[in-house]
């Protein structure tokens, strides 16, 4: 598939669905693009499509058929916007950083294919406003998901769920004031389950 030049093309390759639940098109928008003008297609559409398919069906879609509707804040993002994000300070890190992370398009530099999105699980809101446990639903995933990387966000534990081939597995906080590393590959917590993590979640959740 070409790049999308026209209306028509755009529509078509929003259309695209990635999963059962989840289309190419809520993974295009981006702020920055809007403000500065800037066109947020990928030049590769078929790779930016390959990798958003193993993004969502492996990722999104058991998220989401767990805790409910998920919503999208940032995903896909062209070089072009991620560079000027970065080098204006907009919370966006190196497009060689953000290669097969939010840079759907372009393979890292290992040669694999990955995708970031950053969701907001909007049933878990109200459970981390009132406890600010984010390491619960971290742990959650790191339990049930192959993630490659996750990063919290004090703004509604929205967090960046990337998929990767070869994952990492690893989880990082900007939330004060246990900002930081909570695992990667090994740390002594990496290993085996962290059930006792996210049990009174779960069990506050699924009360509702």
């Amino acid at each position: 598939m070409r790049q999308p030049k026209t209306v028509r093309a755009l529509e078509t390759f929003g259309r695209v669905r990635l999963s059962e639940n989840f289309f190419m098109r809520e993974f295009l928008y981006s702020e920055i693009a809007v403000i500065n003008g800037f066109q947020n297609i990928p030049n590769d559409p078929d790779l930016a499509i390959a990798a958003g398919k193993r993004l969502c069906e492996e990722l999104l879609e058991p998220l989401q058929q767990k805790f409910g509707r998920l919503s999208v804040r940032s995903s896909y993002r062209s070089p072009e916007v991620n560079h000027f994000g970065n080098i204006n300070k907009l919370n966006c890190g190196s497009n060689d950083s953000n290669f097969a992370g939010h840079i759907w398009d372009r393979r890292d530099a290992k040669g694999r294919m990955g995708a970031t999105a950053c969701v907001i699980v909007n049933r878990f809101i109200p459970y981390y406003e009132r406890t600010g446990d984010w390491e619960a639903m971290a742990w959650w995933v790191h339990d049930h998901l192959p993630y490659s990387d996750m990063e919290f966000f004090p703004k509604f534990a929205a967090f960046n769920l990337q998929w990767r081939e070869e994952p990492e597995r690893g989880i990082y906080s900007f939330i004060p004031p246990r900002r930081g590393r909570l695992t990667e590959p090994g740390k002594p917590n990496w290993v085996g389950r962290h059930d006792e993590a996210y049990a009174a979640m779960l069990e506050e959740l699924d009360a509702r």
